[in-house]
């Protein structure tokens, strides 16, 4: 990844950082590099902090990450209704763009960052607040100069994922060719990270993750086989992470 630098990674939601970048965060961190998380929302409703943020911040400490950020928005939820905004707090989507991007902005000039982590154009799988993640982080970028990548995955891949899935008989509860449409096509990835040698890392981070792994998100059931999957067949399966350098398009 070149001279030691400091990298942040803007994520939607606690549990997101592991399942999008989390080899790439624990091989950076493991070259040196000081790694910084920062979350956009903290819970739905509850005070924070919540158990899920505990949770990442568990996750956070397996894979070497230094800081932990909340911009101290709540989530949306992902329905066709955004639900109220809670006391004190907005609903992520209902955000200011140009508020959330200068919070993140002083996050990245505090940090003195060289590279910011965000996502691709559709969010990954269309999450509003993942789309607001993306929305965010460019124009943190713009503000900043920070060089940014975002975190997606080929769709090839996540065609061959959701086939593997239903044919294990895996609970699966997502529009599986709206997942076709996601994502990112594979023209678009400018880098490819093998993380496989942080597959142990990855995959204990993610066990972390109780609230998500053992609840009954849409999510969970697969969250469960791959903490369940010994450590090289996790690597084989979670081992690679993608991203599109916007700046350099």
């Amino acid at each position: 990844m070149g001279p030691v630098t400091t990298i942040v990674a803007f994520h939607a939601h606690a549990d997101d950082p592991v399942l999008l970048s989390g080899g790439t965060l624990a091989r950076a961190a493991a070259d040196g590099h000081r790694v910084v998380v920062v979350v956009a929302t903290d819970g739905m409703n509850a005070q924070f902090p919540t158990p899920r943020w505990r949770e990442l911040e568990a996750a956070a400490a397996i894979l070497g990450v230094h800081r932990v950020v909340a911009l101290g928005y709540a989530e949306s939820g992902h329905g066709p209704v955004v639900y109220p905004d809670p006391p004190g707090r907005r609903r992520f989507v209902r955000a200011d763009t140009e508020e959330a991007a200068h919070r993140l902005a002083t996050v990245l000039q505090q940090e003195r960052a060289e590279l910011l982590l965000g996502y691709d154009p559709n969010g990954g799988y269309g999450h509003p607040d993942h789309v607001k993640v993306h929305e965010v982080a460019r124009r943190a970028a713009g503000l900043t100069g920070t060089r940014l990548l975002e975190a997606t995955i080929p769709r090839d891949v996540v065609v061959r994922f959701v086939r593997l899935i239903r044919a294990l008989r895996i609970p699966f509860r997502y529009d599986t060719d709206a997942l076709g449409r996601a994502y990112s096509p594979a023209s678009a990835i400018t880098h490819r990270f093998d993380v496989r040698r942080f597959a142990a890392r990855k995959q204990a981070a993610l066990a972390a993750h109780v609230s998500d792994v053992r609840g009954g998100g849409r999510l969970s059931a697969v969250l469960r086989v791959l903490v369940w999957l010994p450590a090289p067949v996790f690597g084989l399966v979670a081992g690679r992470e993608w991203y599109v350098d916007v700046t350099r398009r």
